[in-house]
């Protein structure tokens, strides 16, 4: 997934939870540090405006120098934590930093650049000839391929919340630590999908413990590819409380009738 003019590919991490807890960045190849640059705020450009980061859209940032004219760039990391400098030698898989949300972006994300004397490199189809799809050879090692084979669709982020659920909240990482418990005002399931495209119909059903329907979300077909969307389906307390605590919920998207991606995921109300 990819629109014209991007220039590297991005390492998404599903929450700014995750982001705040730390993740490292490591060198893809061993190499000399050639730039760096740190001391960038971690803050949305949705919040700070794009003129904040002009001329410096990627953000805290290391560049390094490899053998025979390659040169790798690692944008957007966390103020504060390179911890590498100019001059360094580095091995492949030393950590150089972590992800952050510095520069032009709105997400936690790694952007990975490759060059190759002075030129733009795609890493998952290097020598492909202009307007090629599916030419080229991969520079990652074989061991990894499998783990960075093409997705079409995929889903980030998938649970159970006790309150409404937006895009933010979702982005924050709070529903991964305030899961529901039997003192729940409301039970709601999500999904956050990425990647799906115009035509597909997703659908969110619960259900309860003896396998009925008890709420469900049955969108409109997609008018147009999306990079992200968000899904939910859910009940409020009964008067009673909850009579039952084991819940399920069942995430469909299909395309022209064919299932094209599924999650099934629970609860077990405590």
């Amino acid at each position: 997934m990819s629109y014209d003019g991007h220039n590297g590919t991005d390492f998404r991490l599903p929450t700014m939870a995750a982001q705040q807890a730390g993740v490292d960045v490591l060198a893809a190849a061993s190499g000399r540090v050639l730039r760096r640059r740190d001391g960038m705020a971690d803050t949305s450009v949705r919040e700070a405006g794009r003129a904040s980061v002009k001329d410096s859209e990627c953000g805290n940032a290391v560049v390094i120098e490899h053998a025979a004219g390659w040169e790798t760039q690692y944008c957007h990391m966390a103020k504060g934590s390179l911890r590498v400098e100019v001059g360094d030698r580095v091995e492949a898989r030393q950590a150089i930093g972590r992800i952050g949300l510095s520069g032009l972006t709105e997400y936690p994300h790694l952007h990975f650049i490759v060059r190759h004397g002075g030129k733009i490199a795609d890493p998952f189809a290097y020598g492909a000839p202009p307007n090629s799809c599916g030419a080229g050879r991969s520079l990652w090692q074989p061991s990894l391929q499998p783990l960075l084979a093409y997705r079409q669709r995929g889903i980030l982020n998938a649970g159970f919340a006790a309150a409404p659920v937006t895009m933010a909240t979702v982005e924050s990482g709070d529903l991964d630590r305030k899961r529901p418990n039997i003192d729940a005002t409301a039970l709601v399931a999500y999904v956050r999908g990425i990647g799906l495209k115009a035509g597909d119909v997703q659908s969110l059903v619960v259900e309860g413990p003896s396998g009925q329907t008890i709420a469900e979300n049955r969108a409109q077909p997609l008018q147009r590819d999306q990079a992200q969307t968000l899904i939910f389906a859910g009940l409020k307390r009964p008067a009673g409380g909850w009579d039952r605590r084991f819940f399920q919920a069942r995430y469909v998207v299909l395309h022209e009738g064919k299932l094209v991606l599924e999650r099934i995921f629970d609860i077990d109300l405590q």
